[in-house]
């Protein structure tokens, strides 16, 4: 019935989304501030395990005991496939990580950590609460945690873009050059403050 394609000189675009994250300096604000209660500070502590390792909210509510693996060499990793993807993650557990699990642990052993993960909307109350206690300026989400994992805590540090891409369960490394170009225009930014030095 139509006779011309009505779409053919429509040109769509996508509108680039910017993905915040928190700097070093607002990670120690956030696990330095004092907290009111004992439920504050167990989502805190669920956030920052979640800055540490990069698993997203549902992941996090998943994860068990036996998603914590021993390597040869005794260190610990997290192996679990994502819940939206299904593409396996394998995430090194780092000190922090193993510190925050310990403390939800009834016994010396992190991995019989044991605590209850609230529903996103109320961890997400809660978060700007304590972002504000904190004197963060950001909107803290469970989300951001899972950036800040991406940009501060291993790009940042010179984690190859391909390891961030796997520890994060993407299907593709052209959904984790988002967060590289975060961090390019961070450095842009740092060497723009050194050039007015010179």
């Amino acid at each position: 019935i139509i006779r011309k394609n009505p779409f053919r000189e429509v040109k769509f675009k996508s509108n680039k989304i910017y993905k915040g994250y928190l700097t070093e300096e607002e990670i120690k604000l956030l696990s330095s501030a004092p907290l009111k209660s004992r439920d504050l500070e167990r989502i805190r502590d669920q956030f920052l395990f979640c800055c540490y390792t990069g698993l997203s909210y549902i992941d996090l509510q998943q994860l068990t005991k036996s998603n914590i693996r021993k390597d040869n060499d005794g260190s610990f990793f997290i192996e679990k496939p994502r819940q939206k993807t299904g593409q396996q993650s394998i995430i090194p557990l780092i000190g922090q990580a193993v510190s925050i699990l310990l403390k939800h642990s009834s016994t010396s052993e992190f991995r019989d950590f044991n605590w209850y993960v609230s529903s996103n909307q109320k961890m997400n109350k809660r978060l700007k609460e304590i972002g504000q206690i904190s004197g963060i300026d950001k909107m803290l989400h469970m989300h951001l945690a899972r950036h800040t994992f991406a940009t501060t805590i291993t790009l940042s540090n010179g984690v190859p873009i391909e390891s961030v891409s796997a520890m994060l369960g993407h299907a593709t490394i052209r959904q984790t050059q988002d967060y590289a170009k975060v961090i390019t225009g961070k450095l842009k930014s740092d060497m723009a403050r050194i050039n007015k030095l010179y």
